[in-house]
């Protein structure tokens, strides 16, 4: 996938997962598709970890697991935001 790709995928996921987690902050545009593109990168580390698969291009199976990086990194900001 090429930067734009990218880009656009990690505002997609990015969005996705902000509306899976509840009072996520209010984040702009450039805030949701970083937290999506680092999501993906995250979620393909443990997807590939677990044997699940790396995100290959845009399909169904790279979204879920970019939305499942995605959220595990939304909430782990969370978690160090508080303290």
């Amino acid at each position: 996938m090429g930067l734009l790709s990218w880009v656009v995928f990690g505002l997609v996921t990015g969005a996705i997962a902000r509306f899976f987690v509840p009072a996520s902050g209010v984040y702009g545009l450039v805030v949701t598709t970083v937290l999506g593109v680092v999501g993906a990168l995250v979620g393909g580390f443990i997807g590939a970890q677990l044997g699940i698969g790396a995100i290959d291009g845009f399909d169904l199976r790279s979204i879920a697991i970019a939305v499942g990086g995605s959220i595990v990194l939304l909430l782990g900001y969370r978690a160090v935001g508080r303290r």
